[in-house]
Order: structure tokens, then C-alpha cells, then sequence
């Protein structure tokens, strides 16, 4: 992808969806749209973003059983969105099922530790290890079981990207230097996560919420 940046529409509404993806459409390389606006727009709301000639992310973190999973992303053809996101935790029969399923065009990639988890979070649930050790695992997991890539943060992606050098690697949490961090926990500046081995970076807040979305995005565009 000639522009690696992703920008993160994490909104209900799909009229302030499409007014920011218009404003910032010649300065990003895609849009992501996430639970939120799913879950309030639908298969409709994704139709009427992709009408504004942009690769879709859709971002919608799928975990059940493999049968499950391979029924839901059918139920997504004619959406055909360039990027759809999977959890890694699943295991590799759904994931393989996931990625058997998915149109041709479309890259499947597991989630391996959400952003917003420290060490702290991972004990709590029952994940032995550092947030670290468990993206590698999850990475290694998401390559034997034949999906496109995974997300990571900017901390762990170099090191994923060592483990599988042809992986498509997502990068979320990136925050300009200076930015607010916000509910994130691993974080790194977008000329870092590219140089770590980011293929895409996905960037909401720091675009969405500026005075100016465009200039924003430009900006950070150009650190790249």
C-alpha cells in the first residue's frame, strides 16, 4: 500500500464518518471502521463508506468457534472489505476457517494483545508472560495457521516481524510524538512503528479529534 496510514473512524454516526473520511481522503491510505460503527450502521454503513473509493479495514475482531467465525465473514460477501481482523486467541482451526472463508481479496489478520493490556492485565486473565512473549506466540500461531498478518503493537512488531518476514503486520496505538496516549498502553510515534516493520499503522484520536483532520493527517503522513 502506497500510503501506509489507516485512519480509525471509531464513531456511530455515519454522516461525522463520512464528513471525516472526506476531509481526509487525500492523505490517508484507508479508513477502519471498528465495532461501533458496525454494530450501529451495518453492512449499509460499510456500502456507503466504500463510496468514497477508499480500502476498507474492517475492523471487527472476530472470536468463536471456527464454524462460527467461517459463517459470519460469509455473511460479509459483497462487502469484500481489503483488511478484516480475527483474535489470535481463537486457535488455529478458526483461524484457518477464517481465512478459508474470507473473499480473495481480502487480508485476514489476528489480533494478538490488544493495546490497551499490560502484564498486569494478561496475569489477571490467566496469560503467563509479559505482553511480549504473548504476541510472539500469537504471531507465530497466526503464520502456521495460514491468515495474512497480525496486529501488534509498535513494541512488539519488530520482533514479529523477525519471526514471520512476509507477515502483513497492523499496527494500532500510534501516537505522534508529544500525542495524548490516551487509554493506550504500548504506544510508539508512526516513523518508529513504520521503520519496526509496520506494514499499515492505524491512527484515530490524534486525526479525528484535531482542529484540523486534514492537516493533521498530512502531517503525520509526512513524518513516513
Amino acid at each position: 500500500m502506497s500510503n501506509r496510514l489507516f485512519v480509525a473512524l471509531d464513531t456511530p454516526e455515519l454522516d461525522k464518518a463520512r464528513a471525516l473520511a472526506s476531509k481526509v481522503r487525500h492523505h490517508v491510505g484507508g479508513i477502519k471502521l471498528g465495532l461501533e460503527f458496525f454494530m450501529a450502521n451495518g453492512r449499509s454503513g460499510v456500502r456507503d463508506m466504500a463510496e468514497l473509493g477508499l480500502p476498507i479495514f474492517l475492523d471487527l475482531k472476530l472470536h468463536d468457534i471456527p464454524n462460527t467465525v467461517a459463517k459470519a465473514i460469509m455473511a460479509l460477501r459483497g462487502l469484500d472489505p481489503a483488511i478484516l481482523t480475527v483474535h489470535a486467541a481463537g486457535g488455529r482451526a478458526m483461524l484457518e476457517d477464517a481465512k478459508a472463508a474470507a473473499p480473495l481479496g481480502t487480508k485476514v489478520v489476528a489480533v494478538t494483545t490488544l493495546t490497551s493490556l499490560d502484564g498486569a492485565d494478561l496475569k489477571s486473565i490467566g496469560c503467563s508472560g509479559d505482553p511480549h512473549e504473548q504476541v510472539l506466540r500469537l504471531t507465530e500461531l497466526a503464520r502456521d495457521a495460514g491468515v495474512d498478518g497480525v496486529v501488534c503493537s509498535g513494541e512488539e512488531v519488530a520482533a514479529a516481524h523477525k519471526l514471520w518476514p512476509k507477515g502483513f503486520f497492523v499496527v494500532p496505538g500510534v501516537r505522534p510524538a508529544g500525542g495524548v496516549v490516551g487509554d493506550q498502553k504500548r504506544v510508539v510515534t508512526p516513523r518508529a512503528a513504520v521503520d519496526a516493520g509496520a506494514s499499515i499503522l492505524v491512527i484515530g484520536r490524534p486525526i479525528t479529534q484535531a482542529e484540523d483532520p486534514d492537516l493533521a493527517a498530512r502531517e503525520i503522513a509526512g513524518t513516513l
